[in-house]
């Protein structure tokens, strides 16, 4: 094989001399060492022989076999038949797909385009002459890794001949750009007309006359003899059809289908009737069964739980255990979830009691009784007690399998009291978790024995191992009695701990333990000292699975825990005071309740801990005292050398089992209080959350709240407001863009501040809007509220209740929030709803949206609402469990407001809010939607969503989930329809109607005569309309609910006082605005929005480079980084003399923060020594003795010993990129920065190289080695930059825009092509693999970014459905891509490149091959076993 066919195989990730001079560890400053083999991993395993040989064979055969090869030995008839058959079956395959669901994936995969239909018989026919006889050609290479996706079997080319390989590969290379569709018919015809035609076996009857032929046919006959023959066929065709059908899974790669939702799984939920969510809760406990006294014990296992930190009256505790009873019944009987709890069943969350009325006395008019009612259990206290009923069913799954192996050993013959008393007392998963042990210890042979019986033990059976068999072995030899021998056993000693009963002593044997152990030396353990050794250990480990000894162990870690952090070799350079880990670097001392208080604290203690920066370790405040009590329970009470001699036996035990004891006890303790500080965080995250989702519409003057105000929304985005275009967009009150366009310099330009002008008196907004996400936004905001005041632009008129007027006041402009605006302004969904528009367009329609109606933006972001900055630990918590947190609070909102159903059908952006209705989810929305759109696409009552047969309206939910969503899904009051319910456009749930129904006629004064005339006239709403219509709704105020309630409750068990009273307010105001007023932003904010600065972040006393932008004599202007501009004055300067003597526009310097005003943007800065000689200190805020100072000062010094031994310094340079990072630092302020943001830094190699720090991805980041050439001094750049071997730059800005810059645009060039895919390596080889699979014909190829080694790409591509998925790399370089040492200008060279390479190589493997059959016999050329790396 060539040299350059072994460069292709065995070093397809190679990295050369240069790239190596590239990369470099930021932290030692040395090379990476880089394994040519190991750069690219390969997963793949060694074949077996057979397969090798198979390889092999393919190799020399062409290395890709297509099927059609192997029909060639078949009879021509036997292949005729089996190709029209296929054809027929892909045919059939293309038609049977549901045309919803073909176009429903194509949203998931945007590249991929539904085939077009088949073509008519009649079109078939015209073109027939060139398909008929024709057999499966080979596929040729050139058909390998086309891009599209026509029907190989009807779009191949005509005139190819498999020979002609040479000529295949001219189109190859065009796959990817094809000609137009004129020049592609041209060339068919002219092949066309090229091509002799293969006749097959048809007969040449030339020359023959009619006789002739009239002879021939009575000889052979016409063929109708064997027409039994073709019917036959067709019958068995026929059967194939019927029995093969075509499923969505084997066309479309499983991650594509579970996105859509629209696996296996996914359907059985969207059809069961239960609650979307709960199935999905409670899926892994579908088989658990519950009664009566399951309730009682979920119900007091809950309560103990939450009871200590509810701060109720203690007399409510029972009342307490009962509501919680209650809604568990809610929720697993009935099947109803939290929104329809409180909603509807909130009587049952209240505690209600008569008290006498001590007015009753002096007024015979005041009530005898008044209702003293308590509220017992919150929204909030649902969602914890249906999260505690996911845990508690864990709980007893692990407590069923415990049982079923103590059943097991029972069966055997085996009783355990240990087990009998603490299983049905084990309360948490750690002390069923100890009993596992227990008896995994205690009987591992007894275990062992029922296994292999088949007895059904318990899965959490582990396999004996060899400590196991030491123990074993001990238990079976006289050692035993030694262990006997010590007193009391494990058990009692750990009762004697807990003082659970009365204490036992231990009692000495008679004889010295020495003595003991030679007399019980046997075949196992033949010396006194073997025998005491494994006596010791066996108790030791019979302590440390004593499942008392680890509750005893357990309780005093969370009661007397002291938690301190020990900073690793790594910690102590990486963790500097910018980082966010120093605040718990020198942590001490800090008590769990402590700890408790501030979870965020000991979640990033955990986190630095898994990074290996810190140890957390976990101690008890008082070890030696709680040692010492121990000891003095196994102790001997007598008075003697042989107690002597036994207690310190004991002591020697206890203290081999402490160690052991600690490790686990300490690790359950840190993990259990890991799962507490996030369980806390989470409920803070869902509280902020639930907070910024209730906000009503922003509400114009002089409207009632939850009216939806005109927008009009401007923003200049990073732009600077006087030179950059400030977009702007209108949205009316329907949610609908109706023009959109520009501004340029509001501040100056009076042609854009009359055209403003005119657009505000044109459209005339409620409100305009104003966000952005630089500091130069303020200016903007500035300047249209000056316009706005200088051109007397007047908002709405509305009526002022004091003057009892219509008056207007100037347009107020608002800041918006626009977290949800960055979100939406990139993302496909954007790009789908808004495609011709620029993404600070879109950014604007969203500010707009948010101001309308802030719960449908959220919504909208569907999981993306992880991606907001919530809370500012949330990175420490686990996103799934966030996410689902996130979403308990939109439940709430979204169920408090309610959803107009038939809204949400026609507007896929209201529809958003439906997976969060009670009883449904994502899958039962689109069950939803597709159902109603199948009815008609309107629904005129709430009833008809279970079917209604008279107006022939399917069901589209099950009753269950019907009962769940009915009073949230919200129908329009139609007054000309005499069938809309006017209870339909109401909080009121249809159980409740007849209730609401008396209600109505109560108010209205109607007897049961009136209100029977008036129903059996006008329907069952006729009493509800009347009283709307009549507008005597606040009659219902008069009425005294509670002795209608009362009636309820003692004649029919029904508790419905709070219902009444939520039907007296729907009845006033149907679904009546509930949430809070829109919230305006406050000062913090703003400023945190505007520059992406916090207070910790951004505080006085800190030192930031500033880049000089005006210099005076008495003062200079500087800008910060964050885009804030600050003012540095001629006392604040260590120099004397002007201060533009020494300070140039353009200059960055280090300047010490003074003050900052954050409603206004500035800040005053000092450039003095002495302020700069003090580095800043954050403040930590520990008590005393919880900071180990004296630790932080012993680094500080030993880190500045280190410094004086490298002799470096910390060098600053004068441009506005350089930033005085570590890679760390770096990486981290790039995170938040679009790709292709660039910083320079220090370098760790020295004072004589710098490194470029670039954003090639999200969570990729390449650190480019520079290296300095002719320095005029040690700190000064120098004036020839090196950049590898091959690149040469005259300054930092050239090697900026020529390398840096000229790469990123290379990457994104690459990233926007239609043939890369998102994600992993392995994620693009699951794509190949499944698309193959979907294509057996065909091959393809595709690129992903390789995160190992940034800058790189992976090129992937598999040739046929059994070779494996093989990749190359690709490297960017300035300019170009680099792929097997060639270069290629763009995407489009590259990927012809690849296929020339690819083609070049094969040719040679075949040649290669075919040569080796020939001249060496039973082996491979030259020696050679061919390799081919990938998957």
């Amino acid at each position: 094989m060539s040299n350059d066919m072994r460069d292709l195989i065995d070093g397809e990730a190679e990295l050369n001399d240069e790239e190596d001079d590239e990369s470099f560890d930021e932290e030692t400053g040395e090379g990476h060492d880089r394994d040519r083999s190991k750069i690219l991993d390969d997963s793949s395993e060694e074949e077996e022989d057979d397969e090798d040989e198979e390889e092999a064979r393919r190799i020399r055969e062409g290395f890709i076999v297509d099927e059609d090869e192997d029909e060639e030995d078949e009879e021509p008839e036997e292949r005729e038949r089996r190709k029209k058959k296929k054809r027929r079956r892909t045919e059939r395959e293309e038609e049977e797909l549901d045309e919803e669901d073909l176009d429903l994936i194509g949203e998931a995969n945007p590249d991929w385009e539904r085939r077009a239909q088949p073509q008519t018989k009649f079109k078939r026919l015209k073109r027939g002459h060139r398909d008929e006889d024709r057999g499966h050609e080979r596929t040729g290479l050139a058909d390998i890794f086309s891009d599209d996706d026509e029907d190989v079997g009807d779009e191949r080319a005509y005139g190819r001949s498999r020979h002609a390989q040479v000529d295949e590969f001219e189109d190859f290379i065009e796959d990817d750009y094809p000609e137009d569709d004129d020049t592609r018919n041209q060339r068919q015809e002219d092949l066309e007309v090229a091509r002799p035609r293969d006749r097959g076996l048809a007969v040449d009857t030339t020359g023959l006359d009619e006789d002739a032929l009239h002879d021939m046919e009575q000889i052979f006959g016409d063929g109708s003899d064997y027409e039994w023959a073709l019917q036959m066929e067709e019958e068995v065709e026929a059967q194939e059809r019927e029995e093969q059908t075509i499923e969505l899974k084997d066309v479309f790669e499983p991650s594509q289908l579970t996105e859509k939702l629209l696996t296996d799984e996914d359907n059985q939920i969207r059809l069961l009737d239960e609650p979307e969510r709960f199935q999905l809760d409670r899926k892994p406990f579908k088989e658990q069964q519950t009664s009566a006294e399951y309730f009682k014990e979920e119900a007091r296992w809950i309560t103990n739980l939450m009871w200590p930190k509810k701060q109720l009256p203690s007399d409510l505790h029972g009342p307490f255990n009962k509501a919680i009873g209650k809604v568990l019944e809610f929720f697993i009987i009935d099947g109803v979830e939290v929104p329809y709890i409180f909603q509807h069943r909130r009587d049952y969350l209240i505690h209600a009691k008569k008290v006498r009325n001590p007015e009753s006395r002096d007024n015979p008019d005041a009530p005898e009784y008044t209702v003293d009612a308590e509220k017992l259990l919150t929204q909030d206290d649902l969602w914890r007690i249906l999260e505690l009923d996911i845990k508690f069913r864990s709980l007893v799954e692990k407590r069923n399998a415990l049982e079923k192996s103590v059943r097991s050993l029972e069966s055997a013959g085996v009783r355990d009291a240990i087990l009998d008393d603490m299983i049905p007392q084990a309360a948490t998963l750690e002390e069923l978790q100890d009993l596992q042990d227990y008896l995994n210890f205690q009987y591992s042979a007894q275990l062992k024995d029922l296994a292999a019986q088949g007895s059904g033990a318990s899965r959490e059976i582990k396999r004996p191992g060899a400590k196991t068999a030491l123990f074993e072995r001990i238990r079976r030899s006289k050692a035993y009695q030694l262990v006997q021998a010590l007193g009391i056993s494990p058990d009692r000693l750990a009762q004697n701990a807990l003082r659970e009963g009365k204490k036992v002593s231990s009692d000495d044997d008679p004889k010295l333990p020495v003595e003991l152990a030679d007399e019980l030396a046997d075949d196992d353990f033949p010396t006194a000292d073997q025998v005491m050794h494994a006596a010791r250990q066996m108790y030791a480990e019979e302590l440390f699975a004593s499942p008392r000894m680890r509750k005893h162990f357990r309780i005093h870690y969370y009661s007397m825990g002291n938690i301190s952090c020990r900073r690793t070799e790594k910690g102590l350079r990486k963790i500097d005071e910018s980082h966010p880990y120093y605040e718990i670097k020198y942590l001490i001392n800090h008590t769990i309740p402590e700890i408790a208080r501030r979870p965020e604290i000991f979640l990033k203690m955990m986190k630095a801990e898994e990074e290996g920066l810190v140890e957390v370790h976990l101690t008890l405040e008082n070890e030696r005292e709680f040692r010492r009590q121990l000891y003095s329970e196994f102790a001997s009470d007598n008075f003697s050398s042989l107690a002597d001699a036994w207690n310190a036996e004991r002591q020697k035990v206890l203290d081999m089992a402490f160690p052991k004891l600690d490790k686990v006890i300490a690790k359950g303790v840190k993990d259990s209080l890991r799962t507490a500080c996030q369980e806390e965080l989470l409920k803070t995250c869902r509280e902020e959350y639930f907070r910024r989702l209730d906000q009503a519409p922003l509400k114009p003057k002089g409207m009632i709240l939850g009216t939806t105000p005109r927008v009009l929304a401007l923003s200049n985005g990073m732009g600077d407001p006087n030179r950059d275009p400030i977009a702007w967009a209108w949205v009316d009150e329907d949610g609908r863009v109706t023009d959109y366009g520009r501004f340029v310099n509001l501040a100056r330009d009076e042609g854009q501040r009359e055209q403003f002008a005119r657009l505000v008196r044109q459209k005339n907004p409620d409100v305009v809007g104003v966000s952005g996400w630089s500091a130069d936004t303020h200016r903007l905001v500035k300047d249209v509220e000056g316009l706005i005041s200088e051109k007397g632009l007047m908002g709405p008129e509305y009526d002022d209740p004091d003057s009892n007027e219509y008056r207007s006041d100037l347009l107020d402009v608002v800041i918006v929030n626009d977290e949800v605006a960055r979100l939406y302004k990139d993302s496909p969904r954007a790009v789908a709803e808004h495609p011709t528009l620029s993404s600070l367009t879109r950014y604007c329609i969203a500010l707009a949206r948010y101001m309308q109606n802030p719960m449908k933006e959220y919504a909208a972001l569907g999981k993306d609402v992880t991606s907001l900055l919530i809370h500012p630990y949330q990175q420490y918590l686990p996103q799934d469990k966030l996410y689902k947190h996130l979403e308990t609070a939109m439940v709430d909102i979204v169920n408090l407001c309610g959803v107009d159903i038939n809204e949400a059908i026609s507007d896929p952006y209201t529809a958003n809010l439906l997976p969060y209705v009670a009883g449904l989810g994502p899958r039962k929305a689109q069950l939803l939607i597709k159902g109603v759109n199948a009815n008609g696409g309107v629904v005129t009552s709430r009833d008809e969503l279970v079917g209604d047969p008279e107006r022939h309206k399917l069901p589209v939910l099950g009753p269950r989930v019907w009962n769940n969503c009915a009073s949230f899904l919200y129908i329009e009051h139609d007054s000309s329809n005499p069938d809309s319910d006017p209870l339909d456009n109401t909080r009121i749930h249809p159980e409740d109607y007849d209730l609401a129904r008396k209600v109505a006629a109560d108010a209205l004064g109607l007897d049961e005569e009136d209100v029977k005339a008036e129903i059996d006239e006008n329907g069952p709403g006729a009493i509800v309309r009347k009283l709307f219509k009549e507008e005597e709704q606040d009659k219902v105020n008069e009425l005294i609910l509670e002795e209608y309630a009362e009636q309820l409750e003692r004649e029919y068990q029904q508790r419905k006082r709070a219902t009444l009273e939520a039907i007296r307010a729907e009845l006033q105001g149907p679904f009546e605005e509930l949430r809070k007023n829109f919230a305006m932003l406050g000062a913090d904010q703003i400023f945190t929005m505007f520059t992406g600065e916090t207070r910790d972040s951004l505080c006085e006393g800190m030192i930031v480079p500033v880049n000089v932008r005006v210099a005076k004599d008495d003062f200079a202007v500087v800008k910060l980084d964050c885009g804030i501009e600050g003012r540095i004055e001629l006392h604040e300067v260590s120099h004397r003399g002007p201060i533009r003597d020494w300070l140039q526009a353009g200059q960055t310097v280090q300047a010490k923060l003074l003050d900052i005003n954050r409603k206004d943007l500035v800040c005053r800065l000092s450039l003095r020594e002495e302020e700069l000689r003090r580095p800043y200190r954050r403040h930590i805020d520990y008590g005393r003795g919880q900071w180990d100072y004296k630790q932080e000062d012993d680094d500080r010094e030993a880190l500045r010993e280190k410094d004086k031994v490298t002799g470096r310094t910390q060098r600053v340079i004068k441009h506005p990129l350089f930033r005085p990072f570590n890679s760390t630092q770096a990486e981290e302020y790039l995170g938040g920065l679009p790709p292709g943001e660039v910083v320079i830094r220090p370098s760790s190699k020295g004072n004589d190289h710098l490194t470029v720090t670039w954003k090639v991805a999200d969570g990729v980041y390449q650190h480019i080695d520079v290296l300095e050439l002719q320095k005029d001094n040690e700190f000064s750049v120098g004036k020839v930059l090196r950049v590898g071997s091959k690149y040469t730059y005259s300054d930092l800005d050239e090697l900026i825009v020529e390398h840096v810059k000229a790469m990123a645009k290379k990457v994104e060039e690459l990233m926007q092509h239609e043939k890369f895919q998102k994600g992993s390596r392995s994620d693009l080889e699951k794509w190949l693999t499944t698309y193959i699979d979907a294509n057996p014909n065909r091959s393809t190829y595709a690129f992903c970014l390789d995160p190992k080694h940034p800058g790189y790409f992976f090129l992937c591509f598999k040739a046929s459905r059994t070779s494996r998925v093989n990749a190359w790399m690709v490297r960017v370089v300035p300019h170009a891509y680099e792929l097997l040492k060639s270069q290629y200008p763009d995407v489009r060279a590259l990927c012809n490149g690849f296929k020339m390479r690819y083609q070049s190589e094969m040719t040679k493997m075949q040649a290669q091959a075919a040569a080796g059959g020939h001249g060496h016999h039973g082996g491979h050329h030259g020696g050679y076993r061919p390799q081919v790396r990938g998957h």
